[in-house]
Order: C-alpha cells, then sequence, then structure tokens
C-alpha cells in the first residue's frame, strides 16, 4: 500500500510511534494510578486531589527550564531519557505494591516524577518536529500527531480502567513501563541528525536565567505571540471553568441518568477526533489570524448553548448538549493544531525549546485555577449564570485577538527565521 504525506516520511514514522505509545501509556497511567489510590491504598478525598494537582505541578515549575535544556543539547536524546526515566520511574509502583510498601506519599512522588518526565516529553516532541519536517508540513504533522493523541486519550483511559478491574493496578503499571520502553525505542530510531545549537562565542556564556529570559523575551516580544498566548491562556481558564460547572449542571439542573452523562463526555472524544482530521482544511480555508479570531467566536456561542438547553423538552437539550460536546471540541482541536505549527514556523530552531517551554506553562497555568475559579462562581451566583461568565471570558479572549495583530497574520514562513533573541 503506497503511503502519502508525512506518512512517507521515516523519521516522522518513528517519532509519531515514539509520542502514540508515550501518549497511551501516560493515559493508562492516569487512570491506572487514581484507581490504585483510592481502592488499595484508601486514598482520602483530599489526597485524591493532591494527585490530581500534583500532576500538573511540573508544568508550572520546571517548564522554563526544560526549554532551555532542550535547546543545548540534541532534543531526540532527552525526550528517549525522559520516556526511559519513566519506565523506571513507574517499575518502582508494582515492586512497592508487591513487597506491601506501597504508600499514598510514595505514589505522590511517582506521579511528580513521572510528571516531570511528561512535560519533558511534551515539549521535546513539539520542539523537534520543526527539525525534522518543512515549516509547510507543520500543520500536517501536528494534525497527525493530535489525532493519535486524541486516540490514545480515549483508547488509554478507556482500556487502562477496563485492564485495572481484570489483572489490578500494579499490573497494568508494569504494562506502561513496557509502553514507554518502547516508547523510547521508537524516538531513539530517528535518523535526521538536528543541528547543533550554537553557542556565543567570546565573552561570558548564558547563564541559565538569561536564556529563560530570552524564551519569554521572544514570546512576548513577538507582535503576534504577546497577544496569542495571553488569549489562549484566557481560553484555556474559561474553558475549564466550565467543566465542573457543566457536569453539575447535566447531574442535578437537567437530572441526566449516568449513561446519558457517559455520552456527553464521550462525545468530546469524537470532536477531538473530527478536529484533528479537519485541522489542515480549516487552516487552508482561511488565513491564519481570521481563522483563530471566529473559531474562538464560534467556541463562545457553543459554550452559551449549555444554558440554553433549561428552556427545551428533556430530548432536545440532550441533543443540544451533544452538539456543545462534539462541536466545541472540533472547534479547540482544529485551532490549537494551527496555532501550535503558526507558533513554531515563526520560531528560530535554536528557540524551539524554550518558546514551546513557555507557551505551554503559561497555558498550563490556567488549568487548576480556572477549575478553582469554576467551583467558586458556581457556588456564588448558581450553575447557568457561571457558565455565561466563563463563556464571557472565551468571548473576551476573542475580542483580544479581534484587535491585536493576530487578526493580520497570514501565515507563517516558509524557512527557519533568524534568531533574534530578545530578554525580559
Amino acid at each position: 500500500m503506497k503511503l502519502d504525506g508525512l506518512w512517507e516520511h521515516a523519521d516522522f514514522r518513528r517519532l509519531w510511534a515514539g509520542q502514540t505509545l508515550s501518549t497511551l501509556g501516560a493515559n493508562m497511567v492516569a487512570v491506572a494510578v487514581p484507581l490504585l489510590a483510592a481502592v488499595s491504598l484508601g486514598a482520602s478525598v483530599f489526597q485524591m486531589g493532591l494527585l490530581l494537582a500534583t500532576e500538573f505541578l511540573p508544568y508550572l515549575l520546571i517548564s522554563l527550564f526544560v526549554g532551555v535544556w532542550l535547546d543545548r543539547r540534541p532534543k531526540k536524546l532527552i525526550i528517549v531519557a525522559a520516556d526511559v526515566a519513566r519506565s523506571l520511574i513507574l517499575l518502582s509502583v508494582p515492586l512497592l505494591a508487591w513487597a506491601g510498601l506501597l504508600s499514598v506519599p510514595l505514589l505522590l512522588v511517582v506521579v511528580f516524577g513521572t510528571g516531570a518526565c511528561s512535560t519533558v516529553s511534551d515539549i521535546g516532541s513539539a520542539s523537534i518536529l520543526p527539525a525534522l519536517v518543512e515549516r509547510e508540513d507543520l500543520v500536517e504533522g501536528n494534525s497527525k500527531l493530535e489525532l493519535s493523541s486524541s486516540v490514545s486519550n480515549i483508547g488509554g483511559r478507556t482500556v487502562g480502567g477496563l485492564l485495572v478491574q481484570l489483572l489490578t493496578g500494579p499490573v497494568v503499571i508494569l504494562l506502561d513501563v513496557f509502553a514507554f520502553g518502547l516508547a523510547a525505542a521508537c524516538t531513539l530510531r530517528i535518523r535526521r541528525r538536528e543541528p547543533v545549537p550554537e553557542r556565543p562565542t567570546g565573552g561570558e556564556p548564558s547563564s541559565l536565567w538569561q536564556e529563560i529570559g530570552e524564551g519569554l523575551g521572544f514570546v512576548f516580544g513577538n507582535p503576534t505571540l504577546r497577544f496569542l498566548v495571553p488569549a489562549t491562556f484566557l481560553i484555556n481558564f474559561s474553558a475549564i471553568a466550565i467543566d465542573p460547572l457543566f457536569l453539575v449542571f447535566v447531574t442535578r439542573t437537567l437530572d441526566l441518568p449516568g449513561i446519558l452523562v457517559g455520552a456527553l463526555l464521550a462525545g468530546t472524544g469524537a470532536g477531538s477526533l473530527v478536529g484533528a482530521l479537519l485541522a489542515a482544511r480549516l487552516g487552508r480555508l482561511l488565513p491564519f489570524g481570521r481563522m483563530v479570531v471566529w473559531v474562538t467566536v464560534a467556541m463562545t456561542a457553543v459554550e452559551l448553548v449549555i444554558p440554553a438547553a433549561t428552556l427545551m423538552p428533556a430530548g432536545i437539550a440532550f441533543a443540544m448538549l451533544m452538539f456543545v460536546q462534539i462541536a466545541y471540541a472540533v472547534l479547540v482541536i482544529s485551532s490549537s493544531v494551527n496555532i501550535r505549527s503558526y507558533q513554531a514556523a515563526i520560531t528560530p530552531d535554536t528557540m524551539q525549546g524554550r518558546m514551546n517551554a513557555s507557551t505551554r506553562m503559561i497555558v498550563m497555568a490556567g488549568t487548576p485555577f480556572g477549575a478553582m475559579a469554576g467551583g467558586a462562581l458556581g457556588a456564588l451566583l448558581g450553575t447557568r449564570p457561571a457558565i455565561v461568565v466563563c463563556a464571557g471570558g472565551i468571548g473576551l479572549a476573542a475580542l483580544l485577538l479581534g484587535l491585536s495583530p493576530v487578526r493580520r497574520a497570514t501565515g507563517a514562513p516558509a524557512e527557519a527565521p533568524t534568531p533574534t533573541p530578545a530578554t525580559i
């Protein structure tokens, strides 16, 4: 069978296979570890919350340092090292469990360690892609990586939950050890040599903090990124704030049975798959800036459908909410693929690690705070008004983008830009 597009690109296939296995393993761990903590270790609600928070903590604490590290060294070997480290860290879980020594505090250490490795792998895979494929192929590459990520998210969590019931948590985590080992082997087979990072000639070598400042200076010094990144943070913050409100809304306000709530959550996965498939087509339909603005406007309108569902009969209300789940996921994934590709294309190769680290840290910072803000708004205003306010946050991001230079951005350069680092 003849392959087409980037499927003909051997090194991209190796990166894709490695990242698919890595994401599949990460999603299985995301199910197996909480179940192990809750069922086998009897973790309290507070401890379960700590486990979830610890998973995201490395993005806030180490992202900027990881970006500098990736720009100083060959990225392939760093990604491989991260997957090998995850294997070794996770191997301690079944060994400790079978020895009767596993505890919630030790599990927190494991979650932080694997989360740190996931941060390195995530930023590294985004940073190495422009070194493997041409600038004009970045949207296709990110679409394929996002497609496998969506499938792994659905399949990994579903299969992980099933296998925990059949094989127990420690055995499932042992399977993840092999998954990360295979991921490392696939990435290690990438043959293209990365360009050697140029170090300053003469004078004092750059310090760690100076290079972090150069990365942040590049992001906030670029006329489009300085608006695109805060707007993306605002969108992520508002969307995360809606998540707990949505669950309360469908289970209490609409009183939907569990099977229908599960179907709604599955709609997000289906929408993510469609969004990954449509990303390249959407990028060709409109110039980049106009596409981002109008997609953000559409996201706002879609979220406002949620409170309107209370005005309809139960069947129509369910259909409206299913539309929301699928449509929002399509818009988010197709837009984010184009945004990541644009950001990579306008960034010099020597700045890829720091750019990706800076943007991810800023955007991911909205996750824990957004969830808390959504719960607080729901308690203060009620579920439906709180959803409207949060949707307004996405609308505010659309307004910011529409009034900024992002609106006039037409596309990405075909060649890597010349590095002109700035510091802040």
